[in-house]
């Protein structure tokens, strides 16, 4: 099993950055990849971003494309998720995931995931 703990959450206005980061332990030599999820107030928790084991592959929700960007470090036990251009309806609690034995980007389905963190609030005011 994989422990994820993620950080980097906070408070930001409309058109600001912030990075999301999120630690892993446990089991981190088996290969996973890597997902961000978010869940706003009152909604289902929907796929954000995805990243592949080896990092060369990633896949966005439409909503993000083009803004958000998800990376890992080279020791594959900490990916990011850099947010820019933030809007407020990007307002969510964020979600870290893992997909074990998983190299290839999984579909965006929080089924594909086996591993989950703690969440970590964004709020982006206007």
């Amino acid at each position: 099993q994989v422990q994820l703990v993620e950080s980097g959450g906070g408070l930001v206005q409309a058109g600001g950055s912030l990075r999301l980061s999120c630690a892993a332990s446990g089991r981190t030599f088996s290969s996973y990849a890597m997902g961000w999820f978010r869940q706003a107030p009152g909604k289902e928790r929907e796929f954000v971003a995805g990243i592949s084991w080896f990092g060369g592959s990633t896949y966005y929700a439409d909503s993000v494309k083009g803004r958000f960007t998800i990376s890992r470090d080279g020791a594959k036990t900490t990916v990011y998720l850099q947010m820019n251009s933030l809007k407020p309806e990007d307002t969510a609690v964020y979600y870290c995931a893992a997909a074990p034995s998983r190299l290839g980007v999984p579909a965006p389905l929080e089924s594909e995931y086996g591993s989950w963190g703690q969440g970590t609030q964004v709020t982006v005011s206007s």
